[in-house]
């Protein structure tokens, strides 16, 4: 879906899943500003019943990463038989997940990412012989549990779903070059690792107007200081950082990049 940006001529390359895709691209097509969707990714289940029934019900604190990781381990245990107690969403997407099933007593950093969970009183309290269950996809970051366990904390993750990658042709990038993709929003190093092998800009063997386009014209908004470090490290040159990866913050970067450029 695509409309014309009144504002300024930006047309944003949305690569999430479909489905927190269609948010974020209602809330900025709204806004007068087009946007192409192209998910990079999948997701399918990956914990099995007795796994997961396990962690999720003898756990002192659960906390959940995203979104899917509400939805895929409801899938796999009702969320009735989790333990209510003590419950910890990364951000308010995944709030409202959770509250969606009736859980309660859903904690909730103003910082949606792993600092943010830290700085929680709960957390910080101390945290001897507690069973904390991290619910996440396959992989990622490893810093929540580290300082969780230096905290006196026992980790367990419930990997209840994973990312399968989709395939795409060879010149991809070119095909987005030609739909005049000029900005791209990138919600974790995974998936700016995955462009930037699909826009092939650190290809040195390839050096032409597509790749310098993306390397040195194209706007790569990002959701964290991290990831924008890392987009730097890869040599782009247009990075901005918005304040966490929800819609809204995305949105509100956006609008604050146009108002900039009028």
């Amino acid at each position: 879906m695509q409309t014309t940006n009144s504002l300024y001529p930006l047309n944003v390359l949305v690569v999430r899943p479909t489905k927190k895709a269609q948010a974020l691209i209602l809330l900025l097509n709204e806004q007068g500003i087009a946007c192409v969707s192209q998910p990079l990714f999948d997701y399918q289940p990956l914990a099995d019943h007795k796994q997961s029934k396990k962690l999720l019900t003898t756990a002192d604190i659960i906390i959940f990463v995203s979104v899917a990781a509400v939805e895929f381990s409801h899938a796999n245990v009702v969320s009735t038989h989790w333990q209510y107690q003590h419950i910890i969403a990364v951000g308010k997407a995944t709030k409202a997940a959770l509250q969606a099933l009736t859980c309660k007593n859903i904690q909730c950093p103003s910082q949606e990412n792993s600092e943010g969970i830290l700085a929680l009183n709960i957390l910080n309290e101390d945290l001897s012989n507690k069973n904390i269950t991290i619910v996440r996809g396959n992989g990622g970051r490893e810093h929540l549990a580290i300082e969780l366990i230096k905290r006196g904390a026992t980790i367990h993750y419930l990997e209840s779903y994973q990312r399968v990658w989709r395939t795409f042709p060879k010149h991809i990038n070119k095909q987005w070059y030609e739909e005049k993709i000029n900005c791209i929003v990138v919600t974790s190093n995974a998936l700016l690792e995955k462009l930037v092998e699909l826009t092939q800009v650190t290809n040195l063997a390839i050096d032409n107007d597509i790749t310098k386009h993306w390397r040195e014209q194209c706007i790569w908004l990002v959701a964290s200081k991290r990831i924008a470090s890392h987009a730097q490290q890869l040599g782009l040159a247009n990075v901005i950082q918005s304040d966490g990866a929800n819609e809204q913050a995305i949105s509100t970067t956006l609008q604050a990049f146009i108002e900039n450029k009028r």
